[in-house]
């Protein structure tokens, strides 16, 4: 595991602050890539044969399918498919599951993404068919709104090769400044809550920007809509998959928000609930 990334199988790790340090830097400027991941050198009694063998089996971008739930966001979805072509080579899948009734589709397909048309049934429905479609090992989820870092998608797949189940987005530990002061103080509540009725420690149960090994996505049975991103984050830790979550910029979003915070995070607070006890029964 990366210093930068803390483990939630048990208490999180302490993250390397002169590591932090230049991840802040690196966070600030979203224009800078993220960096690849360093093979290590031969020497001691290392293989060079069985090296070559670990390299070849590493997920790269042709394993990794990114996907979202589109709702009118024709401002920035263009953008975000751009960032992730830049980053990946081109060379990941994208699929949107789209209830828009503005360009949202047509543009996504001038990006050569492929798009689900879906009658809009909330954030988690749309969602869940966007993680059930690619056949691809690696998923990666995000948000259309250009909020999240498309930079950051070489670490995340990093993380999976050095043998992650779920890499999770942290929002909240550079301080999401641009997040709406509201919606950052119901995030900080989400975890507590989480956080104790889990017994693990989580930093951010709400982030749209994960990656999954695909075999995570299939074997759980989703069942939550506005509060799916928690429930992602919650049955898989529970369930003893190797989480972790990794500190990522959170930039303003383009275009209006669809999410209500009061009914919103009512829904959200409901699914974490019922989630967390859904867990712990299932250990008896």
């Amino acid at each position: 595991m990366s210093d930068s990334a803390h483990s939630t199988n048990g208490a999180a790790s302490a993250v390397d602050a002169e590591t932090l340090a230049a991840s802040d830097d690196t966070n600030a400027d979203r224009g800078d890539a993220a960096a690849e991941p360093v093979t290590p050198a031969d020497g001691g009694n290392t293989d060079a044969t069985t090296d070559a063998s670990t390299d070849a089996d590493a997920y790269t971008f042709d394993d990794l399918s990114v996907v979202m739930g589109t709702y009118n966001e024709e401002e920035a979805i263009g953008t975000v498919l751009a960032d992730i072509e830049e980053v990946t080579d081109g060379r990941a899948e994208v699929v949107c599951v789209d209830g828009s009734d503005d360009r949202t589709p047509e543009i996504a397909r001038e990006h050569g993404a492929r798009v689900i048309e879906q009658e809009p049934q909330g954030y988690g429905v749309a969602v869940r068919e966007a993680i059930l479609t690619p056949d691809r090992p690696v998923v990666v989820t995000t948000d259309c709104d250009d909020t999240y870092p498309m930079e950051a998608l070489p670490e995340f797949l990093a993380e999976i090769n050095d043998g992650a189940d779920v890499v999770s987005g942290d929002r909240l530990y550079h301080g999401a400044k641009a997040m709406p002061a509201f919606n950052r103080l119901g995030n900080h509540a989400f975890a507590a809550v989480a956080s104790l009725l889990m017994g693990e420690r989580v930093h951010d149960t709400t982030t749209g920007m994960r990656a999954y090994r695909r075999e995570v996505i299939e074997e759980i049975g989703w069942t939550e809509n506005t509060g799916l991103s928690a429930e992602l984050l919650i049955r898989p830790l529970m369930r003893g998959h190797d989480v972790r979550e990794r500190p990522i910029a959170y930039a303003e979003r383009l275009g209006e928000t669809k999410l209500d915070p009061i009914g919103g995070g009512a829904a959200i607070a409901k699914s974490i609930v019922t989630v967390c006890l859904e867990e712990q029964l299932r250990r008896f």
